[in-house]
């Protein structure tokens, strides 16, 4: 599934960040929170495209 696989991406793009954010870098902060927005809007998607397979299943089966 593609967005899973961008929530994984996302989550190891931003750990370096995480780590400055720790540290006091204000601008790694900010990144963070921009990327912690696109992974909540990414496993958003994963849970719609989990309902929909299983709305698929229960019309077929």
């Amino acid at each position: 599934m593609e967005a899973f696989d961008r929530i994984k991406q996302l989550i190891a793009d931003v750990e370096g960040d995480v780590q400055k954010a720790e540290g006091g870098n204000k601008a790694a902060g900010t990144r963070v929170r921009s990327i912690m927005q696109d992974i909540k809007n990414a496993a958003q998607e994963v849970r719609a495209k989990i309902l929909e397979l299983r709305d698929a299943e229960q019309k077929s089966g």
